[in-house]
């Protein structure tokens, strides 16, 4: 048996469906006599529905997979190395690509007849922070096979020793006096450019992430606004549907009593119809005695 191929199978399985299709797959392994094969499978964990709608995306979109694999390995240099240009660039992308993949996970969980709410999606963005700031999760989340959320790491990399600055060279003693009046002393020499310590940079480090932070919650806001005018359109939609929905309900009502009428009207034009056939039946056999007694 194909055990990777299986364990694919079965982690690209909705989680209402996993269990009992792990527990099939286990059995079958064992009925091969591969009892290692049954065990392993029958470990394996059901997914929550966030770790599955992460799988999802993972199967289906490859190619950005890789490309923010590529982005958290620079995001983590970035970080060892202090790089504060590059950090700011990659942090604005990590925000946009974080989103932008939350979202289409959630269009393909759904597409796949899975409804995922605003908490699994918030979750499906916390599994992506987690593969970019630690090279574990990242490996887990590209498999395809999570289970679970991995840990959220709050923190980068820590900063690389080679990349501190070095402290200052002392300062080169002043020249010496000249002995005749004439002989200008040497213009001093400028002092060196003193560099940030490592106190300073991680203070910077620690702005610039207060600034990310910034940026992603005015991202949040965005997308909610964006989310609250979607709401507001949709029930300004379901009232105006809810008003034909009346309007059709009363005109229903009033054919239905209509319908009703003339029904009643006909009813008493049948009856007297029958009456009226029913009296000239009457003369006529009064007007023809004997006829039809032979």
């Amino acid at each position: 048996m194909d055990v990777e191929e299986i364990i694919d199978t079965l982690y690209a399985l909705p989680p209402a469906r996993f269990t009992a299709a792990r527990d099939e797959a286990a059995a079958r392994a064992k009925r091969a006599g591969d009892p290692a094969a049954g065990r392993r499978i029958a470990g394996l964990r059901r997914p929550t529905l966030a770790a599955w709608t992460s799988n999802t995306l993972v199967r289906a979109k490859p190619d950005e997979v890789e490309q923010f694999r590529q982005l958290g390995q620079a995001l983590r240099a970035a970080h060892r190395s202090l790089d504060g240009e590059q950090l700011r660039d990659l942090s604005h992308q990590q925000h946009v690509v974080i989103g932008a993949l939350a979202r289409e996970a959630l269009r393909l969980a759904e597409e796949a007849g899975t409804a995922v709410s605003e908490t699994v999606l918030r979750e499906v963005e916390q599994i992506l922070y987690a593969a970019l700031a630690d090279p574990e999760a990242a490996e887990a989340w590209a498999s395809g096979r999570l289970a679970k959320a991995p840990a959220l790491s709050t923190e980068f990399p820590g900063v690389d020793p080679d990349a501190v600055p070095p402290a200052p060279p002392a300062r080169p003693a002043p020249p010496a006096r000249p002995d005749r009046p004439d002989q200008a002393a040497p213009p001093p020499e400028p002092a060196p450019e003193r560099q940030p310590g490592p106190r300073v940079a991680a203070a910077r480090a620690a702005a610039q992430e207060a600034q990310w932070a910034a940026v992603a919650r005015e991202d949040e806001l965005r997308q909610a606004e964006e989310a609250r005018q979607r709401a507001v359109g949709q029930a300004a939609a379901a009232d105006a549907e809810l008003e034909r929905a009346r309007a059709a309900r009363d005109h229903a009502y009033a054919a239905v009593a209509e319908t009703e009428e003339r029904h009643r009207e006909a009813d008493r034009a049948a009856r007297k119809a029958r009456r009226t056939a029913e009296t000239a039946a009457r003369r006529l056999r009064a007007l023809t005695p004997g006829e039809g007694d032979g």
